[in-house]
């Protein structure tokens, strides 16, 4: 029987000035629909997993222009409740070189901010599905989502579901303090957790021993993190993205995993950035996926790693690339020849 898999999370439009511009020089903005979850369920579909993904849309033209881009990409939309307001946008000015890129959110109010218990019949969203996917971004919309989520991670163990977190610290979002608190309490739900080494120090206070700042990474550094998250909270898996920052164009890229007992990490690849938003999230969906295949430690490591190098080539918050053209990455094939 085919996997099933529910995501649970907010979707947004994106306003990114074209060319690298700047919003203060820009007489225009490229559209763009994406968000943590949204983004691990297409890459999902893509790969041909049936997903849902789960939220609030206004039932407005915005909200149905959000819904239909879902559709497009095969995203089972059945579970997404209608009502509210307005959708969540987000301004995202690319950075290049040496000038990072900026993210300037207006998502105060939005549909799934302000959604209720009552939205989601959690019993009826899990039923067939074997894993359920939120990230650290949606408990900290608002107090009632921090009640929903707790409230759809409960539900998904007593349904037996699998279940994934991504950190995803967000200091525009909550506090460290806040994120603590509440991220605390629902990773006793939780199995699988994603968290690079900045989100594990942010929200947990562990520390990696890397210097973000400087691009250096400490590798076996984090596989003492992981183990403290294991150790902490029970969990069966931890992986994280590990990105080597040079400037906001060229980043290294590579991917650990660490189960207790194994410790992997997949090759590093040399990333020139088109679009860095979303390169976590694809590595999730290639996480998920792979589990979901029953692919060993490496096999996981490297698809994921494959998958999200592809990902920061496209413009775009969602990740598309089939399996087949990760496959042939994650085997080596990094030439970029055209293909004919």
């Amino acid at each position: 029987m085919d996997k099933k898999v529910i995501t649970f999370g907010e979707i947004m439009m994106r306003l990114t000035p074209p060319s690298n511009r700047r919003i203060i020089q820009t007489d225009k903005f490229n559209i763009i629909y994406g968000g943590g979850e949204a983004n691990v369920a297409v890459s999902l579909a893509n790969y041909g997993v049936d997903v849902n993904f789960v939220t609030k849309l206004p039932d407005n033209p915005m909200g149905q222009a959000a819904y239909n881009e879902l559709r497009r990409y095969g995203v089972n939309t059945a579970y997404i409740a209608r009502g509210g307001n307005r959708l969540g946008i987000y301004f995202c000015e690319s950075g290049a070189s040496q000038r990072p890129s900026n993210v300037i959110y207006d998502r105060a109010h939005s549909a799934i901010a302000e959604a209720e218990k009552n939205d989601f019949n959690w019993n009826e969203i899990f039923s067939g599905a074997d894993w359920f996917h939120f990230t650290g971004i949606t408990p900290a919309l608002s107090e009632n989502m921090s009640s929903i989520t707790k409230q759809a991670v409960k539900a998904a163990k007593e349904n037996g579901l699998k279940v994934s977190c991504d950190l995803n610290y967000r200091a525009k979002l909550w506090s460290r303090d806040r994120a603590k608190k509440i991220m605390t309490d629902l990773m006793k739900y939780v199995d699988v957790v994603i968290a690079n080494e900045e989100d594990a120090e942010m929200v947990f206070d562990i520390k990696s021993g890397s210097d973000i700042t400087s691009g250096q990474l400490n590798i076996e550094g984090y596989k003492e993190v992981a183990q403290k998250l294991i150790d902490k909270f029970n969990l069966e898996l931890v992986g994280s993205h590990l990105r080597e920052s040079h400037s906001a164009s060229y980043n290294g890229w590579l991917i650990v995993l660490y189960n207790g007992v194994n410790f992997v990490k997949s090759s590093k690849y040399n990333i020139h950035i088109v679009d860095r938003v979303g390169g976590g999230d694809s590595f999730a969906g290639g996480l998920i996926y792979s589990r979901l295949k029953n692919k060993s430690l490496q096999e996981s490591a490297e698809f994921g790693a494959a998958a999200s190098c592809l990902k920061q080539s496209i413009p775009g918050d969602f990740n598309h690339v089939s399996i087949k053209e990760v496959k042939t990455l994650a085997e080596g094939n990094a030439s970029g020849r055209v293909k004919r």
